[in-house]
């Protein structure tokens, strides 16, 4: 678990919430000691775990989604107005200032599915075949999906202003 932590905390913050991210891993884990007999001889851990990380993600996000939408309505009936601010405030424009941050930024107004093949191919630094034992989909649609991902990237970079022929 120690030498996993890491990762997985990482893994879980690309694909949701960062307030469920660590109660993802954590569930994650205990799921993964539970599956442990049911665990190919011979295959790689960290792929093996990382995909069952991802999934609990998955599953808290869309969770989460379905709370969202529901304080929506519930909102929307009573008749108040949406749910806490939509400006980023001063404290958003000055990060955004940043290279570092405006990269963030794009990237999390991506897709989930751009969203989870860019970070784990290039956040977590996964390679190809982790990455597609990760997130359950064939070597060759890791490929595709990262190029088409890095595409959109690019094109949410040049739209905001922060990139230009990169």
């Amino acid at each position: 678990m120690r030498r996993y932590q890491d990762v997985a905390i990482r893994t879980a913050h690309l694909v949701c919430p960062e307030a469920d991210a660590d109660d993802a891993v954590q569930d994650a884990f205990l799921k993964a000691y539970a599956a442990l007999s049911r665990f190919r001889d011979g295959a790689p851990l960290r792929p093996w775990l990382l995909r069952i990380v991802t999934n609990e993600a998955r599953n808290r996000r869309r969770a989460a989604g379905r709370r969202q939408g529901l304080a929506l309505r519930a909102a929307a009936a009573s008749g108040v107005g949406p749910l806490g601010p939509t400006d980023p405030g001063p404290e958003g424009a000055v990060m955004a200032a940043e290279t570092h941050a405006e990269l963030l930024a794009a990237i999390s107004s991506l897709r989930d599915d751009d969203r989870e093949i860019l970070g784990a191919r290039f956040l977590l630094d996964l390679s190809e075949a982790e990455t597609a034992e990760t997130l359950g989909v064939p070597r060759g649609t890791v490929k595709s999906r990262t190029s088409r991902a890095i595409g959109r990237l690019r094109e949410t970079l040049v739209a905001a202003g922060g990139g230009s022929d990169r």
